[in-house]
């Protein structure tokens, strides 16, 4: 069985045009969208969105999934619960005409000022268990990704996360680089992998090498070995939907780092997706 390929294309342009132009230059025909022209594809207006959709279906473009802002970094434990619920609501029927059911989120990190561990995690289940029936009803897929939130800390906290809500729609987008690099630490990313695989329905592409000062730094796939570790045992699982690369180098919009230099930035996703797929083609 074969991966799927796609990405994040807003780490190599800002515009719908330039983040177009790189996933065709790479020979894939599908996107992950996130943000456009700087602003999320889940705040986009109507008006804005049918003009999205309909450069996206003249150049062929397929979507795999939506970068949501549910429960993320932004939006704490303290946050207006009513912004996601707006959010789910706003971008299901966009989904739905995109063909695709996966919407990013995460479970909400703690306050500025932390909550005790018990109330915090209590309030994350009570609005995640919300969430997922509104997704249930909407034919919608929570897409976990093991990155901010309760869910975040690591893999006993992810597996609670799903006792507690038991619901088929939420799941777990598998981040290849978040624990190596929130824990300074490789082999966490294969421990969170390999305590919850089962429960994966996407996966990003990240990587993270040891840098000269003893921290980790982003790098190319083929960089870190345990790119390859994961790949090869979700080939060996039967794992064929999509992987989706997410390099954090040339931008981390999340973090606030842009494109700043447009052409580095496309040449450094253009090389990340074609060392990936020498990867994946040298796993037997």
């Amino acid at each position: 069985m074969a991966f799927r390929y796609t990405g994040f294309a807003d780490e190599a342009g800002k515009s719908l045009a330039e983040q177009i132009s790189v996933v065709q230059k790479a020979g894939w025909n599908s996107i992950e969208l996130r943000a456009i022209s700087g602003k999320s594809v889940c705040d986009l207006t109507d008006a804005e969105w049918a003009e999205v959709w309909g450069t996206l279906q003249k150049e062929k473009i397929t979507v795999a999934g939506f970068g949501g802002q549910i429960a993320n970094w932004a939006r704490p434990i303290t946050n207006d619960f009513a912004a996601d619920v707006a959010e789910l609501k706003r971008v299901a029927p966009r989904m739905k005409q995109a063909g695709t059911r996966l919407l990013r989120v995460m479970s909400y990190p703690n306050a500025k000022e932390p909550w005790p561990v018990d109330p915090w995690k209590k309030e994350v289940f009570k609005r995640l268990r919300e969430l997922a029936k509104m997704a249930e009803d909407l034919d919608v897929i929570l897409g976990h990704e093991n990155c901010s939130g309760y869910g975040g800390l690591g893999p006993s906290q992810y597996m609670e996360l799903v006792d507690a809500v038991k619901s088929p729609a939420l799941k777990l987008i598998f981040d290849t680089g978040n624990n190596s690099g929130h824990d300074n630490d490789i082999e966490a990313t294969w421990r969170y992998y390999e305590a919850c695989k089962q429960e994966i329905v996407h996966v990003h592409i990240k990587a993270y090498k040891r840098g000269a000062d003893g921290k980790m730094q982003t790098c190319y796939p083929d960089e870190d070995p345990v790119q390859k570790r994961v790949l090869a045992d979700l080939k060996k699982r039967g794992y064929s939907d999509w992987v989706s690369i997410e390099p954090h180098m040339a931008a981390a919009i999340h973090a606030g780092k842009d494109v700043s230099d447009a052409d580095a930035a496309r040449r450094i996703w253009l090389e990340y997706a074609q060392r990936l797929e020498k990867i994946v083609t040298s796993i037997r």
